[in-house]
Formats: structure tokens, C-alpha cells, sequence
């Protein structure tokens, strides 16, 4: 080959693009599902199918029928009679102890998905099941019960709780977008997680604040899930206790919607935890910040 002849060749060698990765574009499940990057694949060295649900898919969807379930005992049990003018506060309180209870189990089911995803693996879609999922039962769930509080609430004002509700649905979805496209460090999420946001953006809203408060509240969890402010995940002693946690406030909402004596107050001090841990939690992860970085300088 002449010299000419190998730089036409060198030249269409430059000139012809270089075939993409098998796998590029594709969305890698961070260690929910899949084989999780720098990992061995399964034995088979496939990747799992996506068309196969997995106990952890299974749980999943539980969420999503939570989320769903609470936005229909909203509209059927408290929207509906408020505007016919039909049933009394009784049943308005169990309708919403009811779509309450559903979110606390959706949260549940969110717990544990990702419990038996890390134990079992996922299928190949299972971070995208979690993200539409938690956006019903976290995004579109909460924002709605605020919208019907505006609706029947005393000294509200509706379209300034249509704000409130948007603010809390874009920036779930903002916080779910991100959470996919970001690697958070260890132990520790970024922003505040969207099913505590979802419980605390409702318990703000049963405490029965003046308007003003209640909006500036839900505004603010609004802003802290978009946030960069860190919250502790979940995990070991701290999934006990979450779980532990959302029982009681599940019984709390049992005696309440039942009248029982006292259930009230046990409510009132139950929302009012939830937001003092929506203030306190940030605390902890600075503090393990904290200590981390005294551990590495030791070292």
C-alpha cells in the first residue's frame, strides 16, 4: 500500500463513527434491581428480564394501589359529601383516616420493595415501577388532599392552596427526576425523601393550623424536597423504627376515625412528631457527616 493510500484509509477510519455500547442510554438500576454496576452479573450473565415482575415489582405496585386507593376515599368519603351536602363530620373523618392510613401503607410498601430488592434483586424495570408508583401514592396523593382541605376548609383561600398543592406535585416529581440521576452518598439522601414529605405535608394539614401557617408549611416541605439539605436513610435500626412508627400512626388514625376517647390529642401529637422529625432528622445526618469526617481524619 502507497503512502497515499494509507492516509485515505486512516481518513475514512477517522471519518466512520464508532458503533455505541450495547447498553448505552439505557437507565442503570442503582442498586434496586439488575445487576448493579460493578458487580458480577447473575449466573446466567444475563440481565434480568424486563417483562418479569419480581416480589419486590409485586410490592411495588401494592404502593401505587395505596396511592390510588387514597385519592378515591378522599373524593368518595370527604369531596363528595362536603359538596352535596350529605353525610356528617363522623364520616368526613373516617374517609380521611382512611386515605391517611393508605399513604402510611403505601410507605410501607416502599420500605420493604426496596428491602427485598437488595435481597432478592429486581426485575429490569423496577426502578422505573418505583418512581411512577411513588409518584401517585407521594406526588399526586398529598397535593390532592390538599387541594380538597382548600375546598373544605373554614377561611381557606382555594386557589392559594392550588399553589401549595402544585408546589408539593412538581417538586415530588423534581425529587424523584433527580434521585434517578444522581448518585447520593452513602447512608444519606439528598433533599427530603418523598414519602416522609408526603406524610408531613398531611399532617400538617390535620393539625388544623391557621391558613396562612398551613400553607407556609406545606410550601416549605416543598422546597426541602428539592433541597440539598440530607436526611438519613432508612436502614438497620432506623427501618425498625420507621416501621414501628408508621403502626403507631396507623392505630393513632384507627381512634381517631372511631371517636375514641382521647384519639384527638393522640393525633395531634402524632402530626406534631412528624413534623418535629421533619426538622430534627437533618440534625442526625450532620452529625454523622460529622463523625465521618472525624473518622477519616483519625485515620
Amino acid at each position: 500500500m502507497t503512502t497515499t493510500d494509507r492516509d485515505r484509509a486512516a481518513l475514512r477510519a477517522e471519518d466512520t463513527p464508532e458503533e455505541p455500547p450495547r447498553n448505552a442510554g439505557r437507565d442503570v438500576d442503582q442498586g434496586v434491581g439488575g445487576d448493579v454496576p460493578g458487580e458480577a452479573p447473575g449466573r446466567s450473565g444475563r440481565q434480568p428480564s424486563p417483562s418479569r415482575l419480581s416480589a419486590a415489582d409485586i410490592l411495588t405496585l401494592g404502593n401505587a394501589v395505596c396511592g390510588f386507593s387514597s385519592v378515591y376515599f378522599i373524593t368518595t368519603a370527604v369531596l363528595v359529601p362536603y359538596l352535596t351536602g350529605g353525610p356528617g363530620d363522623g364520616t368526613l373523618r373516617q374517609g380521611a383516616a382512611t386515605a391517611v392510613m393508605l399513604i402510611l401503607l403505601a410507605s410501607l410498601f416502599d420500605l420493604c420493595d426496596g428491602l427485598v430488592a437488595r435481597k432478592f434483586r429486581s426485575s429490569g424495570m423496577g426502578a422505573e415501577l418505583d418512581n411512577l408508583s411513588d409518584l401517585i401514592s407521594f406526588g399526586l396523593a398529598p397535593a390532592y388532599f390538599v387541594v380538597v382541605w382548600g375546598l373544605v376548609g373554614e377561611g381557606s383561600h382555594l386557589w392559594l392552596t392550588v399553589v401549595g398543592a402544585v408546589a408539593v406535585l412538581l417538586a415530588g416529581v423534581l425529587r424523584l427526576a433527580r434521585f434517578s440521576v444522581t448518585t447520593s452518598r452513602d447512608g444519606m439522601f439528598e433533599g427530603m425523601p418523598i414519602p416522609f414529605a408526603a406524610l408531613t405535608v398531611v399532617s400538617i394539614v390535620l393539625l388544623e393550623l391557621p391558613f396562612a401557617l398551613t400553607l407556609a408549611l406545606v410550601v416549605g416541605v416543598a422546597w426541602l424536597m428539592v433541597s440539598r439539605v440530607e436526611y438519613p436513610k432508612p436502614t438497620g435500626r432506623m427501618a425498625v423504627a420507621t416501621v414501628v412508627w408508621a403502626a403507631v400512626n396507623i392505630g393513632c388514625l384507627v381512634a381517631w376515625a372511631a371517636g375514641a376517647p382521647g384519639a384527638e390529642r393522640l393525633l395531634v401529637t402524632g402530626c406534631a412528631l412528624q413534623l418535629s422529625l421533619a426538622a430534627l432528622l437533618p440534625l442526625v445526618a450532620t452529625g454523622r457527616r460529622l463523625k465521618a469526617r472525624r473518622d477519616r481524619r483519625a485515620a
